[in-house]
């Protein structure tokens, strides 16, 4: 099965901010990202705007013309921005908007009711829901009790754990898959997913329909440009 290479185009908006302007422009970014082959563009728009901003939501909704996925806490800012812009895709994180980057997954037992209630609205909107989620089997199965469509599994302790024992760095998300995948859920996953670790991670987790990348592919892009480097991630998912 081939997975769908989502580009988070977070730092591009990140580094546009660093100078104040439209250099670079994140809605040019995410359609040549289109043009090169990414089956999707996936932006985090928090509260504080620190890189993708409120405007850029509704401006990349003009163009993007694969896959938008719109992820974050779904406050009610988040809830009337997916209302308005109608993504294919909403996946719901559970930090909170200072912290710097998304390590944690959803607790589906303490917050089951918060979570069926704003994944029944966003599905009222017709709008395919994932949540970000550890490996926890248990958790994974409450997971399905609240209506999702996905999961999407976080990867950070994979990456970190990669270099010194690849097979025990995957097992617990090839158990996750496994358990998802018989309960009906689409499996996704990201952070911290690189040109070293992705064709590893893709070859153990068949069922994986999708995997969102932004600050490694953004960052290789500096190296071997982002054309070449969106082929890259993709062959390595073929």
């Amino acid at each position: 099965m081939a997975t769908k290479l989502s580009v988070n185009v977070n730092k591009i908006a990140t580094l546009r901010n660093a100078r104040g302007g439209d250099v670079p422009n994140v809605v040019q970014v995410a359609k040549d990202c289109e043009t090169f082959g990414a089956d999707g563009i996936t932006i985090h728009p928090r509260p504080d705007e620190r890189h993708i901003t409120t405007q850029d939501v509704y401006d990349l909704k003009k163009v993007v013309t694969t896959e938008y996925n719109i992820e974050g806490y779904p406050d009610e800012r988040f809830l009337q921005l997916c209302k308005e812009t109608l993504p294919e895709q909403a996946t719901l994180v559970p930090d909170p908007p200072h912290v710097l980057t998304s390590n944690a997954g959803w607790d589906t037992i303490k917050q089951q009711d918060f979570l069926k209630e704003v994944i029944a609205k966003l599905k009222s909107w017709g709008i395919r829901t994932s949540i970000f989620i550890e490996t926890d089997v248990e958790l994974i199965e409450h997971a399905a009790t609240t209506g999702v469509d996905r999961i999407e599994l976080y990867t950070g302790p994979y990456a970190e754990e990669y270099a010194a024992n690849k097979i025990e760095a995957v097992a617990p998300y090839v158990k996750a898959a496994q358990r998802a995948h018989d309960l009906g859920l689409g499996i996704n996953a990201g952070h911290d997913l690189s040109l070293e670790n992705l064709k590893f991670f893709k070859q153990s987790l068949v069922q994986l329909d999708e995997v969102s990348i932004g600050h490694a592919l953004i960052s290789d892009a500096l190296y071997y440009g982002l054309e070449n480097t969106v082929h890259m991630y993709k062959r390595l998912l073929d």
